[in-house]
């Protein structure tokens, strides 16, 4: 039945969330890994990141002041901006994008492993899979998804501020007076990285459990490569849904 076997898969996914917070033991070798896998999945994502968050701030700006505009509020474009990106679109955006760049590799890693029985090897040889190959890729991805949301932020509103002032016309000091006094720290930016920790440690424990359980195939991994990225996407959409609701009243 679709229900037990849904049910079945959710306490596999939690067993194996408990087994990497288990591995998850401080060492010389997990922190290795562990710097590693912020280089391979945090400073690679950068480009992306970079060029998207570019783009969403002058789309954002764009629309914003259309909209403004029409009721003589274009000088709140930037609360608006401002606003949307760290409670909503930054967080959001940002792990859609890792989960893309990043998760599909860390599926496609641990799938090609179980296909080329690596991860056999290691229980073989007494070591933990899931502390050496599990672990540091989730400790990274936690880290480094809230890193990359403010990298996000900074582009998105370096291009939202250049839109404005340089070709809109808004004015420099009310653009940046309008931010300060509409965003707050705590409530805002500080949301938006609790959020972006919590969607970093979903989309790696997704592409993790299904990249690791995939069948020992090639085509395996292709299936759960694929059914990572959109398991992991549509949890995202759901948890921010869930988190929206709760922290923001």
């Amino acid at each position: 039945m679709p229900f037990v076997a849904a049910t079945r898969s959710v306490g596999r996914a939690g067993l194996f969330t408990l087994s990497v917070i288990r591995a998850s033991r401080p060492g010389a070798d997990l922190f290795r890994e562990f710097v590693r896998e912020i280089y391979k999945i945090g400073a690679r994502s950068l480009p992306i990141i970079a060029v998207g968050g570019a783009f969403v701030g002058l789309s954002i700006t764009l629309l914003g002041y259309r909209a403004l505009d029409t009721y003589g509020a274009s000088s709140q474009i930037s609360a608006l901006v401002g606003l949307g990106l760290y409670r909503e679109l930054a967080p959001v955006l940002t792990a859609l994008l890792f989960i893309g760049r990043a998760g599909s590799s860390i599926a496609a890693e641990l799938g090609l492993m179980r296909a080329t029985d690596q991860i056999t090897a290691l229980g073989l040889m007494a070591i933990d899979p899931v502390g050496k190959a599990v672990a540091p890729r989730f400790w990274a991805a936690v880290l480094c998804v809230p890193l990359l949301t403010g990298f996000f932020c900074s582009l998105a509103l370096s291009a939202s501020y250049f839109e404005a002032v340089h070709v809109i016309g808004i004015d420099a000091g009310v653009f940046w007076q309008v931010l300060r006094d509409s965003v707050d720290f705590v409530d805002d930016f500080g949301m938006a990285l609790v959020k972006s920790a919590v969607f970093g440690a979903v989309a790696a424990l997704v592409a993790a459990y299904v990249g690791f359980h995939a069948e020992p195939t090639i085509e395996g991994t292709s299936v759960a490569t694929t059914k990572a990225v959109v398991n992991a996407s549509l949890l995202v959409l759901m948890f921010n849904f869930v988190m929206s609701a709760l922290l923001f009243r």
